[in-house]
């Protein structure tokens, strides 16, 4: 059996924030959105239906909970949140994960989706580590 192990495609793109039981949370690097993004940390899973059913239950357990922090996150960099994007796609990083996506009418991407709208804007240094100190205190990390 394989051993969970983070898709490279990841670090580059996120910050991390912790683990919450069944995932591993990244602070996604486009400042901005207030968005995080859930990994189940299970080997080899590409798709919701590889989790077992448990796991499933958890898994939107975590979800809605990300959601509370996203809405606290956008709250704390100026950025509110009008409404919650959750999807989990995998058309270009096909491990499994789940995008929790904080949305402003107005937002540069409204009301399209964010992804491939546009070049991320990288966060400055501090505002980073503020992002993160933030997502992870409102996840109880």
């Amino acid at each position: 059996m394989t051993a969970f192990a983070l898709d490279p495609a990841f670090p580059p793109t996120s910050a991390s924030v912790g683990d919450l039981p069944l995932c591993h949370v990244r602070l996604q690097t486009d400042a901005r959105y207030p968005w995080l993004v859930l990994i189940p940390r299970v080997a080899d899973a590409r798709e919701l239906e590889d989790l077992m059913t448990p796991d499933q239950g958890r898994l939107m357990t975590e979800i809605v909970r990300t959601g509370r922090a996203v809405k606290a996150l956008g709250q704390a960099l100026g950025l509110p949140v009008d409404k919650l994007n959750v999807g989990a796609l995998g058309n270009v990083t096909p491990q499994l994960h789940v995008h929790v996506v904080g949305r402003s009418f107005g937002d540069p991407a409204w009301p399209g989706p964010v992804w491939g709208h546009s070049p991320a804007e990288p966060y400055e240094a501090d505002v980073l580590a503020y992002a993160v100190e933030t997502a992870r205190k409102s996840l109880g990390l």
